[in-house]
């Protein structure tokens, strides 16, 4: 059975869950993060050196990045969450990476200093502009999603749709002043009619 390291408040690890509920994989999941003993750290870090979680386990091969794990998972199962079309797929693939990279560091600051309470996230010059820069980049979702939904690829919910709606919902749930984008209030409300949605993403964890 696929194994599943990484605790369910993970942003990330609960792509990978959701992921699998779409896709109707069976798993089992292991709380694995920091805090462990030291021996499991060691244990962990041979399995991936970054010591970041998720990293799933599956029959012997072990793969971590959690956008990465999901297109495999896709890929395993032939599913078209993930399109064989080569355009479409670039799509689909062109959202979540920019999820990754661009939208993921616009929010970091301000979450972490809003909800996480880090005292090295304290500065509130920096925590306005982190909000800004968050509520500028869902302004971009807004736009795309005004022009070109319902979903991030267009017609059909997709694996981009996987790893933006956790993102959506961070914003939503981030006590941030939020200008009113009624294109992603809309699409969060659609993503909230798929049950792995409401079980690893709208599920009251930011």
């Amino acid at each position: 059975m696929l194994r599943i390291l990484g605790k369910a408040a993970s942003i990330n690890v609960r792509k990978v869950l959701w992921t699998c509920a779409e896709l109707g994989i069976g798993f089992e999941r292991e709380d694995w993060g920091s805090g462990l003993r030291s021996t499991a750290e060691d244990s962990f870090l041979a399995l991936n050196p970054n010591a970041m979680v998720p990293v799933i386990v599956d029959d012997g091969f072990v793969l971590w990045e959690s956008n990465t794990i999901c297109r495999y998972l896709c890929n395993q199962a032939q599913s078209d969450l993930l399109p064989a079309d080569v355009r479409e797929r670039a799509r689909v693939e062109q959202w979540m990476d920019w999820q990754a990279t661009e939208l993921n560091n616009a929010w970091r600051y301000a979450f972490m200093a809003l909800v996480r309470r880090s005292p090295a996230h304290a500065d509130p010059a920096q925590i306005a502009a982190g909000a800004a820069n968050w509520n500028r980049h869902i302004g971009i979702l807004e736009r795309h999603l005004a022009a070109n939904g319902p979903y991030a690829a267009g017609a059909r919910f997709t694996l981009a749709d996987v790893v933006l709606g956790l993102s959506v919902n961070r914003w939503m749930l981030t006590p941030i002043e939020r200008p009113h984008m009624p294109a992603v209030l809309d699409y969060y409300e659609r993503l909230g009619e798929r049950p792995g949605f409401r079980a690893h993403g709208r599920n009251g964890e930011p």
